[in-house]
């Protein structure tokens, strides 16, 4: 075993080398090769690669904001189980505070700082769910708190972080715009920057919505959950592994952001190209970090990817049978299934069938100005 001062050097490492990744993208398409190499050195030292937490720090997330977070429901449908051809069970983030998965690892997250950090406040760049969480996290414990959002984000989105008490400060589309005013805004106030997903006390609270799927639904065979920058899967992926080690786990994104895919194909971190992506799922347009890369490689089968039509369809399929509000990026898991793309990388790994399946509904923040009906992909098209 390492001693302390091997693990604290470990860390300043991975933290410097995530701090690079933020603040200056990869080039799409190309290998970020600064955050690998700083994790290859912190595995050398002993250190958990990525400093990822473990399924102790997902159970102890799950004590620390027990007296906050929903409990959410999980809910099954007859006609999502018929066209699937697998018994479904959605863990539904839409009812969670914030109305998205997000607040789980912003709480974990703000209710972990010392007194004298969390006086000076956070600071966060989001394009809605986690600012919302982050907000609502901080007027929970009485800090500050400041949202970076790109000038486009959804209106019902900016309306939830406003109205939970942050400040929100505008930015470009662009990920440069958003570490430049980020970087700017710790510098000036010495807020605690939190990450929306590369961040190990933020994975280990997403991961406590598997830890209750589980611990309500045991022995799935298949866990379905969206990939946007990788925080939520990460945080199943160690959840699952650590409880049900049986249990795969499938990613799935949009196909305009397909860089989780891309990544765990080629084996290296890849980014999407710089700019909007023009995708309904807007929670899902972020890159992986290195930490959410090293945890999807280890514990995700794979990550499929779905059309916009097949989203659209999917939200549709998803409100009309199951009466229940969904956001885009909840229902690209939904469209993985109905399609049978993760159904097929999950027997990539020569394991199954798969009679019972759990889905993470990550949340139901959707602006339905933006929705466009007419071009769903219907049930039977898929």
């Amino acid at each position: 075993m390492p001693d302390s001062r091997d693990l604290a050097a470990a860390e300043a490492a991975v933290r410097g080398a995530a701090e690079t990744a933020f603040r200056r993208p990869a080039e799409p398409g190309s290998e970020s090769s600064t955050p690998v190499l700083a994790l290859a050195a912190a595995e050398r030292l002993g250190a958990p690669p990525a400093l990822l937490p473990d399924l102790d720090d997902v159970r102890r997330a799950a004590e620390r904001i027990a007296p906050y977070a929903r409990r959410t429901p999980v809910l099954t449908s007859s006609t999502l189980d018929r066209l699937c051809g697998a018994r479904l069970f959605f863990k539904c983030e839409s009812f969670q505070k914030g109305g998205a998965f997000k607040f789980r690892g912003a709480a974990n997250t703000v209710l972990s700082l010392a007194a004298e950090a969390a006086a000076r406040g956070v600071v966060t760049h989001s394009s809605g769910n986690h600012g919302a969480a982050l907000a609502l996290a901080a007027a929970l414990r009485g800090v500050p708190a400041r949202v970076v959002m790109p000038r486009d984000a959804a209106r019902v989105k900016r309306a939830a972080v406003s109205g939970y008490g942050a400040e929100i400060v505008d930015c470009g589309p662009t990920a440069a715009s958003r570490a430049a005013v980020c970087a700017r805004l710790v510098e000036e106030t010495g807020a605690t920057l939190v990450h929306p997903y590369d961040d190990a006390r933020v994975i280990a609270g997403q991961g406590t919505a598997a830890l209750e799927l589980l611990a309500e639904v045991p022995a799935l065979d298949l866990v379905v959950v969206p990939v946007g920058g990788g925080g939520l899967a990460a945080g199943t992926g160690i959840a699952v592994a650590g409880v049900s080690p049986s249990t795969v786990v499938v990613g799935a994104e949009p196909a305009v952001a397909d860089d989780a895919a891309r990544s765990l194909a080629a084996g290296r971190l890849l980014a999407n190209p710089p700019g909007p992506l023009a995708t309904l799922a807007d929670g899902l347009r972020a890159s992986l970090a290195p930490r959410t890369f090293a945890a999807l490689s280890r514990h995700l089968e794979g990550v499929v990817t779905v059309s916009e039509a097949e989203i659209l369809g999917a939200l549709r399929l998803v409100w009309e049978r199951m009466k229940i509000v969904i956001e885009p990026s909840a229902a690209v898991p939904v469209a993985a299934l109905l399609s049978g793309a993760a159904q097929a990388t999950a027997a990539a790994g020569e394991r199954g069938p798969w009679p019972r399946v759990g889905v993470i509904l990550s949340g139901g923040n959707v602006d339905l100005d933006r929705l466009d009906w007419t071009a769903a992909a219907p049930a039977g098209e898929r």
